[in-house]
């Protein structure tokens, strides 16, 4: 009865605020964690954190975590209330779509700085914190959220998302050695379709919303429970032995189409 449960957790969802991080964040709260969530919008981090408060306890700390030094000050401020970390979710990401010929260098730069770059020091900079918490009972957890066109090609102009993506699935494992003498493990969940702002220009729309849809063999785009399940089996006991996995939750599109 206890193997998906995180009661007494303490976690951070970078980019918490909407879609999937908010959706991941919900799910831990509703198990039992208390969540810190952060993204770059002072608004939209109060907002979501009210919205999430009637679930559990939660905090909202804004930081633009495309910057080192933001990654820094929410370490800090995190720091300075809790003095163990069991979940580190690193949600926070960016795309940007352009064609080839005309790809800018300043959409390169800020997405692969905030989707590959940011994980890497967030993970360093809460290490302390993650050590505190771990054991070989209960391991801390890292828990990146990549993508499933870090699986395969998406026909879309997004060449650094999908770079950054396949960057974070191989950083996953590369960090999974590293930290688990220390008992972190660290996974990555690749999602497909969800309703997010990322994905609204898509989704939006009724014609490529089916398309989609109908490109899963499970025929929808996801739910909020499919994230947060994902998440919750990989941050509770009934994960706890399961380390530099890449886990698609995409309705087989990924793997299969």
């Amino acid at each position: 009865m206890n193997l998906f449960d995180v009661s007494g957790k303490v976690a951070v969802v970078t980019g918490g605020s909407r879609g999937i991080g908010m959706m991941i964040a919900r799910g831990l709260l509703q198990a039992g964690a208390s969540v810190y969530i952060s993204s770059r919008k002072a608004d939209a981090v109060a907002a979501a954190a009210h919205e999430l408060s009637e679930f559990g306890k939660v905090v909202g700390i804004p930081a633009d975590l495309a910057k080192v030094e933001e990654c820094e000050r929410l370490v800090s401020e995190v720091s300075a209330t809790e003095d163990r970390l069991h979940i580190l979710v690193n949600n926070a990401g960016a795309t940007w779509g352009e064609p080839f010929e005309q790809f800018a260098e300043s959409g390169w730069d800020r997405v692969v700085d905030l989707n590959l770059k940011s994980p890497f020091f967030l993970t360093k900079l809460f290490l302390p914190l993650l050590t505190a918490a771990a054991s070989e009972e209960d391991p801390a957890r890292v828990i990146n959220v990549g993508s499933i066109d870090g699986l395969h090609v998406n026909a879309m102009p997004h060449f650094p998302y999908s770079a950054s993506k396949a960057g974070i699935h191989h950083l996953t494992r590369h960090l999974a050695r590293e930290l688990g003498p220390r008992q972190i493990t660290v996974n990555a969940i690749a999602p497909g379709p969800f309703e997010s702002k990322m994905m609204s220009f898509a989704l939006d729309d009724p014609q490529m919303r089916s398309a989609i849809a109908a490109s899963s063999p499970l025929g929808r785009i996801g739910r909020p429970d499919d994230m947060a399940g994902a998440v919750i089996y990989l941050a509770s006991r009934a994960g706890c032995y399961v380390t530099g996995a890449v886990i698609p939750v995409d309705g087989g599109i990924g793997t299969t189409v």
